[in-house]
């Protein structure tokens, strides 16, 4: 099954859900923001992605700015920072055949099919 990882108020989100229905591909929405990834779904979709959990940081967000910028946080402290404060993580993220890839830009999630 495919996953987007999604929040509607984003630009690049919405362009890669635009994506997926212009490949005509059946997916499942996963509005992360309502309804957060555990740190376990997290340290999966990070191994996915082949990055580490800063890389999936969205460091220009004023929560992460006022909270947890220049602190040496470990992975495992990183990846519970992301599940108790989704707006953090990049997106969106596209999951698809035990693949993964963050859509920035967008036209990246065309190389998984």
């Amino acid at each position: 099954m495919i996953q987007i990882y999604h929040n509607p108020r984003c630009s690049k989100s919405r362009q890669g859900l635009q994506i997926l229905e212009a490949l005509n591909l059946d997916f499942e929405v996963v509005k992360y923001l309502d309804a957060p990834p555990t740190e376990k779904e997290l340290a999966h979709i990070i191994k996915l992605l082949k990055i580490t959990p800063m890389q999936l940081v969205r460091k220009g967000e004023t929560l992460w700015k006022e909270n947890y910028k220049g602190k040496d946080l470990s992975d495992k402290e990183l990846i519970k920072a992301l599940s108790e404060h989704p707006k953090l993580i990049e997106r969106p993220i596209v999951i698809a055949n035990g693949k993964a890839v963050i859509g920035r830009p967008p036209a990246q999630i065309k190389e998984l099919f």
